[in-house]
């Protein structure tokens, strides 16, 4: 009777110090014993991965360079030409009433197959500052039940004592400069539906939101908005409002959906309202094709060749100090000991 009595109270004495050990419960994972791949690096294997890269990647860099010269890109800056002559102030010119129309010429030196995308491209413009950036509010552009929703907007966040809808600067200085072409006097329409992002109109902004209160303030920042269409079909709101992340960057503005022969001199009349001069930013306008790799952007082909011919540099480097001093996988004489048995 009291033999089992000691052992029950062992046993409960080695379960209660058990749990009061702060050792972890054992485990394979714990212990870092699960089964694993260590493969072992040999000279062969190190040599036959990089000329894999090489074979993989220079093909690649080469078919991304030659889509990327295929692109054909018309790149007209008119921000100064768009000016008078005797304007000194571009600043007050700018914002002036009134709209400044300016026309321009646009060579065509290649053909140019459809659709040719249409964008204004910004220079200096730092959309990506923080407090630019988080100036709007997303709930608000959603359900209009949240058009009194301006939190983040600051300072356009109202005006004249009513809220303003869409609030925050990015739709303040919304751009509006407007664009519209001819060849041969017979006009090239832009088609604007559909040159914003499917989940934006879907889901950002919403059908049931009207602009309202907007550019009412005492400063005005850019363009203007049909009070009596959503947000959801505003699409070159849309397209403002996915800021970009570096100073320079490029917005579609639509699409003309006919071939552009070369020798083809289009006629552009263009509405220069947008005051880049302020911040010494420039304007520009940019018609492009694309190919199953998009615009034109050789970056993408220069870094693969560059990790190409990188590693078949050091292919060939390995190589042949391989062939002019090899050595035995696993030579023992190699440990420091064994090089110095003296410890010296």
């Amino acid at each position: 009777m009291s033999t089992s009595t000691a052992g029950g109270a062992g046993s409960n004495d080695s379960n209660a110090a058990r749990r009061q050990s702060k050792r972890p419960k054992y485990s394979k994972f714990t212990q870092q014993e699960l089964p694993a791949c260590k493969p072992i690096l040999t000279p062969r294997a190190v040599i036959s991965a990089f000329l894999i890269v090489t074979i993989v990647f220079i093909p690649i860099g080469v078919a991304s360079l030659i889509a990327s010269h295929d692109v054909v890109e018309i790149i007209d800056r008119y921000d100064s030409q768009c000016i008078p002559p005797n304007v000194t102030d571009k600043v007050s010119y700018i914002q002036t009433p009134g709209e400044k129309i300016c026309n321009r010429e646009l060579h065509v030196d290649k053909h140019m197959k459809s659709p040719i995308y249409v964008y204004y491209q910004l220079d200096n413009f730092y959309q990506n500052h923080r407090r630019y950036v988080k100036s709007r509010n997303d709930e608000q552009l959603r359900d209009s039940k949240n058009e009194n929703s301006t939190s983040g907007c600051d300072p356009e966040d109202e005006a004249n004592g009513m809220p303003i809808v869409p609030c925050g600067l990015i739709a303040w200085s919304l751009f509006n400069d407007t664009y519209s072409f001819s060849r041969n006097s017979v006009n090239l329409t832009v088609n604007k539906k559909e040159i914003s992002w499917k989940s934006d109109r879907d889901h950002k902004f919403g059908t049931d939101v009207f602009p309202k209160n907007f550019q009412n303030g005492s400063l005005v920042g850019g363009g203007h908005l049909d009070e009596h269409t959503p947000l959801s079909q505003q699409e070159d709101l849309i397209v403002w409002m996915r800021t970009a992340a570096l100073p320079t960057f490029r917005k579609l503005y639509g699409r003309i959906e006919v071939d552009l022969e070369k020798g083809d001199v289009i006629q552009v009349d263009l509405k220069n309202n947008y005051n880049t001069y302020s911040f010494n930013g420039k304007k520009k306008l940019v018609l492009s094709t694309t190919t199953w790799l998009g615009g034109k952007n050789d970056f993408l082909g220069i870094a693969y060749l560059t990790v190409g011919g990188l590693s078949f540099f050091l292919s060939m480097a390995f190589t042949v100090v391989y062939l002019v001093k090899p050595r035995q996988l696993g030579d023992p004489s190699y440990l420091s000991w064994n090089r110095n048995p003296g410890g010296q």
